[in-house]
């Protein structure tokens, strides 16, 4: 593992698996202090399709059965843990008999994918203004229009989404109202089908990049006013180095490292973020899964989703812990 210590590293992985566990375990502990019966759900939407069920406690029994719900909640437990280990969050009772493993599959990608989009534009357009604030070369009409621009940030996403939606979509057309990608496009690994995602994701992309670059912006704008002062810096300047260079190399990497953390910790925020924007761009991802579930009171697709963000964070910071030392090298793990 290079300059990674295998003590450290086997620690890392410890604290990764006792977070997961953890996490998995109050996921399965919070819908069971709801009063909420899912069994009892599914055949209330069976009545109301039908009007009318017969031998409805025969069918509860059968369907609490299926479910497990008569196991002893020590077994349930036993059960959830070893299933989610192989990724298995049980059925969906929205869409029985729809393995949740499924749906979550199906809408992973384009979270994932309106997610690093995303977050990888407000992570260096925040930051470089953020910088442009403080650096001393800056033209004073960058450090009037930034803060003015940074208005945008104390809008809630579904309303910059609306915005959004109503100026470039309803009244110039220049993008589709919702859906991820066009009706008449086949999926696959085409540039007809790319362009049209493209397409279709860029406003629900933009309206998350204008509410959280600020978040960025002002984070590395406290960290570049702390570098500023540092003897390096004026070491730095009285060599004559360019100060072009000088605010790369000697401001923003030393500054960006907090930023990099909250990069990695920003991933499970930011999906929580995207849950009403592609509610309203009906955007296939796992927002509007969740949002969905939310409305169906579908517990094992909640659990599902909720899981898999959580998983998706905890490695997010394992990776960022252990590349810590190649991103600056004035850092050593413990023992290293």
């Amino acid at each position: 593992m290079g300059r990674i210590p295998r003590a450290y590293l086997m620690n890392r992985i410890v604290t990764l698996l006792l977070t997961i566990w953890i996490a998995a375990t109050l996921i399965w502990i919070i819908p069971r202090l709801s009063p909420v019966d899912p069994a009892d759900i599914m055949l209330g939407r069976m009545a109301a399709g039908a009007g009318a069920v017969e031998n409805a406690d025969q069918i509860l029994e059968q369907l609490k059965e299926n479910f497990g719900l008569n196991d002893p909640l020590v077994v349930q437990y036993v059960k959830y843990i070893t299933n989610v280990i192989t990724f298995d969050f049980g059925l969906s009772t929205a869409s029985f008999p729809t393995p949740v493993a499924s749906l979550v599959a199906k809408a992973l990608p384009w979270t994932i994918g309106l997610m690093l989009l995303s977050i990888t534009i407000t992570f260096f357009i925040g930051n470089i203004l953020g910088a442009l604030m403080v650096w001393e070369k800056s033209p004073k009409l960058v450090k009037v229009a930034i803060p003015a621009a940074m208005v945008f940030t104390s809008i809630p996403p579904i309303l910059s989404g609306l915005l959004l939606m109503w100026i470039f979509a309803a009244k110039l057309r220049w993008f589709p109202l919702t859906g991820s990608y066009g009706l008449t496009v086949e999926p696959g690994w085409s540039w007809s089908f790319v362009q049209s995602v493209i397409h279709h994701g860029f406003l629900p992309a933009l309206a998350i990049v204008i509410v959280t670059f600020g978040f960025w912006a002002l984070g590395m704008r406290g960290l570049m006013i702390t570098v500023q002062g540092e003897d390096y810096v004026t070491l730095a300047k009285a060599k004559g180095l360019r100060p072009r260079y000088i605010l790369y190399k000697y401001m923003i990497r030393n500054a960006i490292l907090p930023q990099i953390t909250a990069f990695a910790l920003k991933i499970g925020l930011l999906v929580a973020g995207q849950v009403l924007v592609e509610r309203i761009f009906a955007y296939n991802g796992m927002g509007k899964l969740l949002y969905d579930a939310i409305l169906d009171q579908d517990f094992p697709v909640i659990q599902g989703v909720s899981y898999v963000i959580i998983l998706m964070t905890a490695l997010a910071v394992f990776l960022v812990d252990l590349l810590y030392p190649f991103i600056d090298p004035r850092i050593q793990h413990e023992g290293g």
